[in-house]
């Protein structure tokens, strides 16, 4: 697929089923995360990789964060199939690395930048992708169980498989409406 009608018809895609990205597959899409803008080349990221029994030990340590947070019966109830929506998660984590050069924002935006890099990625192989943020991102329990450090921020989950339907096609924007020259 050419670059630019990859970049310019992004669409994320929810309703994903197998197969999943494996093997050389799903080699290139990590391939991918490591190339992202990454001053001193800190590589401030990690991925965990979620699939089959993976998927509903990701949904176990949801469930147990939501409820030790507090959160409603429903978002409990809903907890252990979230991971379930697609063949396979990664997890990604913006890892705080000691640096006297580049601040701790800088090192999630290089994380955010892999999760972009890697659905790109998988698109431009034939699956589908949606990067999902909500409670369970910026939930403190959930990164404890994930053993994460303190500093340490899950960036978003990116649910990866095969499209049950094309998404519908990107509107059109009109890129002056957010441009301003100087």
């Amino acid at each position: 697929m050419d670059a630019l009608k990859l970049l310019h018809e992004r669409r994320s895609c929810s309703a994903l089923t197998e197969p999943a990205p494996e093997g050389e597959a799903l080699d290139a899409i990590l391939k991918a995360a490591l190339r992202v803008p990454d001053f001193q080349h800190l590589r401030p990221y990690e991925f965990i990789v979620a699939r089959g029994d993976g998927l509903a030990r990701l949904g176990a340590l949801m469930e147990v964060a939501a409820k030790a947070s507090g959160k409603s019966e429903e978002i409990v109830k809903r907890a252990p199939k979230m991971p379930l929506r697609a063949p396979l998660v990664i997890v990604v984590v913006a890892k705080a690395r000691e640096s006297d050069v580049v601040h701790l924002f800088e090192q999630q935006l290089t994380a955010g930048c892999a999760v972009m890099a890697m659905q790109m990625a998988a698109v431009a192989q034939g699956f589908g992708g949606i990067w999902r943020s909500g409670w369970a991102m910026f939930d403190r329990n959930l990164h404890h169980l994930l053993e994460l450090g303190e500093k340490d921020q899950i960036v978003g989950f990116l649910y990866l498989g095969t499209p049950k339907e094309e998404p519908a096609p990107a509107p059109v924007v009109d890129a002056s409406a957010y441009v301003r020259m100087l």
